[in-house]
């Protein structure tokens, strides 16, 4: 029998890679200045499209965010602002026949309307006047999302605290305005 002697050599090259670089660098002199812009504009146009395809909602399904209504006077909005207001009140015989899923959309549909036409209203005022026209708009509309979220979870007592809140924010609303 033999014996042999190992000897221990590190083996570090996976400490210490080589990297080698094949790729021939490319020459962007032979581009033509005015192909590449419109290279560019014709992408930003595609995405710009496809955005607003993909991003278009239903106001009914879901809440409005948009505050102002772009061509809107303060005029149009207090002659129609009564108007959405019995419409977010009419609510109410949706909340009596149990109709959940209606009496959502229904909320969500005539409160955005109210919505704009309050924060248009609220934005012409002095400026004395829009700290309290704020806290309750910000009541009101704070009961409509909390309303909403009960009429979701079918909460039948939380439903109607929620609607005697905003009944009387509304009334509050509409005497000083």
């Amino acid at each position: 029998m033999e014996l042999r002697t190992f000897t221990l050599q590190p083996n570090m090259t996976h400490l210490f890679p080589k990297f080698t670089c094949c790729v021939k660098p490319y020459n962007f002199q032979h581009l033509h200045q005015k192909n590449f812009s419109l290279k560019i504009s014709r992408r930003n146009l595609g995405l710009i499209f496809s955005g607003e395809c993909i991003f278009r909602t239903k106001g009914a399904n879901a809440f409005d965010f948009g505050l102002v209504v772009p061509d809107q006077t303060v005029e149009e909005a207090q002659n129609v602002v009564r108007v959405h207001a019995q419409d977010l009140l009419q609510v109410r015989d949706l909340l009596e026949s149990k109709s959940w899923k209606i009496a959502q959309k229904e909320l969500r549909r005539s409160s955005a309307l109210l919505k704009k036409d309050i924060y248009t209203i609220i934005q012409n005022k002095p400026g004395s006047e829009r700290s309290q026209l704020r806290v309750l708009y910000s009541t009101l509309f704070n009961n409509v999302t909390r309303l909403d979220y009960a009429a979701r979870d079918q909460d039948g007592p939380e439903v109607w605290q929620r609607y005697e809140n905003i009944v009387v924010a509304v009334n509050e609303i509409l005497s000083r305005i």
